[in-house]
């Protein structure tokens, strides 16, 4: 493997959230430990959010690393595809409120819900 899957939640052009990947070259460390450079980040939390948890819809406030660590978080977007992550999985969320625009729930953002029969718990690292 010479590069590391970034999956990104992002604002495209019409304001609306959309996932696309994004390849993190690893071109630094040796071949039996490959490293990307060194990426800026500004602290981190951890959260858990309870069996049934839904959020309404809303948009990042600062882009960020979601890595789940236990359960899983579904993510739904407004054209009413929907995809989920697990345990080691990860998403880079970027879906950032356009300039000069109001927040509209019917077209901006995402909604994150707590997936399966056990408490999600994610860790968010600003980016």
């Amino acid at each position: 493997m010479t590069g590391f899957t970034k999956v990104v939640l992002f604002t495209d052009t019409d304001g609306r959230a959309r996932f696309r990947n994004e390849d993190v070259p690893l071109t630094e460390g040796t071949p039996q430990s490959m490293l990307s450079h060194l990426l800026p980040s500004g602290g981190f939390q951890l959260r858990q959010s309870p069996v049934g948890f839904r959020s309404q819809f809303h948009v990042t406030t600062t882009p960020q690393w979601v890595f789940i660590l236990q359960g899983t978080m579904v993510i739904g977007l407004q054209d009413g595809s929907t995809r989920s992550f697990g345990p080691g999985q990860h998403f880079f969320s970027a879906d950032l409120l356009p300039e000069g625009a109001t927040f509209d729930p019917g077209v901006h953002g995402h909604w994150s819900a707590q997936a399966g029969s056990g408490p999600l718990q994610t860790l968010f690292v600003r980016g």
